[in-house]
Formats: structure tokens, sequence, C-alpha cells
């Protein structure tokens, strides 16, 4: 998918937000798994040595003061150590990698059909319910995992999240994703189609889509690509002029808001349908124009639970930098890198 921009520009605004993002006050949890995980792909499609001792120098220094307990949000974490294992081979990093898969196949919440329940704590927050923001914490985690290992019981339950994830949050009349689902009531909550929601189902089932080895022969996977291109085609509807998507998507009073759009035009790149070219050059002209000469990105909405009704949402604060938005940012600037033949390709 070919958009118009500078390519040494674009390198070097990710240099820019990488360097903005160290300099955060980022601690093991889902913040920093989101944060890290895009330095990590901007170290895949750049080869920028910098970002990769960066990043190993950090995860050092907080595996001598102690890592937490994990969750299903501290797990986000391990995007990072997969880049970190691959690149080094320290058994270290495989260790801490396979603690994460343990506790998600043997100590996780569960619901229903083994549905991995959203944690983001060591207790019950949230019973029986399915948040979309799994799918990149845990799901997305497991399948990378299962196919650096060549694991394929991580590979199958990893598609059994994104199988039920789909079922339980995606409308599909209109194609657009719930924030979360309650088990035990069987209801969306307040039924609110939120912007990162979406961004996290769509960013994590591109890159499934992308980088399974022979995809075809999991069942699951044509459920993905069908749910992935019926989103696609209700998101490319709900884009602002100014090339963001809002916070709440079919809210047109909604404010734009950058992680989100960040998330949803890297799907669109990486699905390499050039009549989102369109779409993903506003996106990209959008999300640039939020990214201050320092690298911090701007007007991304703060941590969100399952809100109570739609002004919930919107009041969300978008005043701060945020992990996740420096993340999705750099995710999809290292789209579209690569998707110019000037990256280098990577598997999930």
């Amino acid at each position: 998918m070919k958009v118009q921009t500078s390519l040494t520009d674009l390198k070097q605004i990710v240099d820019n937000v990488v360097d903005y993002t160290f300099g955060m006050d980022l601690t093991w949890d889902w913040p920093g798994g989101v944060a890290y995980y895009g330095v990590s792909r901007a170290f895949e499609v750049t080869g920028e040595k910098a970002y990769l001792e960066r990043m190993a120098a950090w995860c050092d220094e907080y595996i001598e003061v102690g890592l937490p307990g994990w969750t299903v949000n501290t797990c986000a974490m391990g995007h990072m150590l997969i880049t970190l294992y691959e690149q080094t081979q320290d058994q270290k990093y495989l260790d801490i990698i396979l603690s994460k898969i343990d506790y998600l196949e043997n100590k996780a919440l569960r619901f229903g059909d083994r549905v991995l329940q959203h944690t983001v704590s060591r207790g019950n927050d949230f019973p029986e319910q399915a948040w979309a923001d799994t799918l990149f914490m845990a799901a997305y985690f497991q399948l990378r995992v299962g196919v650096m290992l060549k694991e394929k019981r991580l590979v199958n339950d990893a598609l059994h999240q994104y199988y039920w994830h789909i079922n339980y949050l995606q409308d599909e009349n209109s194609g657009l994703w719930y924030h979360g689902y309650n088990h035990i009531k069987k209801d969306h909550m307040s039924g609110i189609n939120w912007g990162r929601a979406n961004a996290w189902a769509a960013y994590t089932m591109s890159r499934a889509a992308r980088g399974l080895p022979e995809g075809y022969l999991y069942p699951p996977m044509m459920h993905i690509w069908s749910s992935l291109r019926d989103q696609l085609a209700a998101l490319k509807k709900l884009q602002h002029d100014d090339g963001l998507w809002g916070t709440v998507l079919d809210y047109p009073q909604a404010y734009g808001e950058v992680s989100a759009t960040a998330g949803i035009a890297a799907a669109m790149v990486m699905q390499d349908n050039p009549l989102h070219g369109k779409y993903v050059q506003r996106a990209l002209d959008g999300v640039l124009a939020n990214i201050a000469s320092n690298g911090r990105v701007a007007n991304v909405s703060g941590g969100t639970a399952v809100m109570n009704d739609i002004d919930g949402y919107l009041r969300i604060d978008k005043k701060w930098a945020q992990g996740w938005g420096q993340g999705l940012a750099l995710a999809l600037l290292s789209a579209v890198i690569e998707s110019s033949g000037n990256g280098s390709e990577e598997g999930v």
C-alpha cells in the first residue's frame, strides 16, 4: 500500500517517539507492554540496535529489582520479551515468557468455554467479562509464542480466544466491536462501540492473519479473516475529516482519539487492500499532526474501563501522553515503513 510520505522523515519521527517513550516512567504493566511492543516493532523495521539495547537495559534493571505478579494486563510485557529473546537467545527472557504462558494456560481466570477473563490485578476484577483489550495483552502474545516455539497448543488456545472474543464482542450486523461482554448477564453492559477496543481487535487480527504460517489450515482463521474484513468495512465509513476516528466510533461529536486511529490504520496497512489507501493516508496525516517534535503523542484517551454510558467515555481525559498511545503510534509508523519495502519482514 502506497502512501505519500517521506521515509526519511518518518524514521526520524519514529526515533523521536522511541526516545520520548524511554523517558516515560513506565512500569511492568500494560502501558509499558504496549509502549515497548511499539519500540520492538520499530526495531524490527529499522534495524536500529539502540532500540534493542535500551529495551534490554530497561528490562534487565526491572528483573533485578523484581517483577510483579501476572495478570492478563501484565502479560502485555511479553511482547518485548519475545523480541529480546529472538535477538539475544538469553534464557532469562524465555523463562519469563514461559512463566507468563503458564499463568495464562493454568492460573488465569476463565469462564464459559475456557475464555480468558480480563484481569488488571490479582483479584477477580470483572467476573466473567471479556474485553477486547485481552486480545492484545494475552491472546496475541500466546499466538506469537506459539509460532516462535512451534507449539501448536499455544496457537490453538490463542485462536480459541480470538474465536470467542469475536463471537462475544463483534456486532455481526454493524461489523463494529463492543468494548466488553458480561457472560453472567449475557449483555454488552453499556454497549458502546469504543474506538480503542476496535483498534485492539483490528490490529491483533491483522497481525494474526499476516503472521501465522499456513493460517488457512486453522479453521478459526477463517473466522478472523471475515471478522476483520467486516470490521474494516464499517470503520472506513466512520473516519472523521481530520483522519482520526472518534473515541466513540458511531457518535459523530466524539473527540478524535489518536491511539485508536493508529491501531485501526495499522490494521488497514497490513491488510494491504489498495482501496484502503486513502483512509490510511488521512489517518497517517492525522496521527503525525498529533506527534510533537520531541516524540510525545497527543490526544490519547486515558485508561478506560467499560464505562456505564456514552458520557463516561466522552469524559475520559486526553491531556497526557500514555504508553499505549506511544506504542500504537509506533505500530502504525512501523507498518507504513515496512509496507514501503524499506523494512524487514518478520513473523507474528
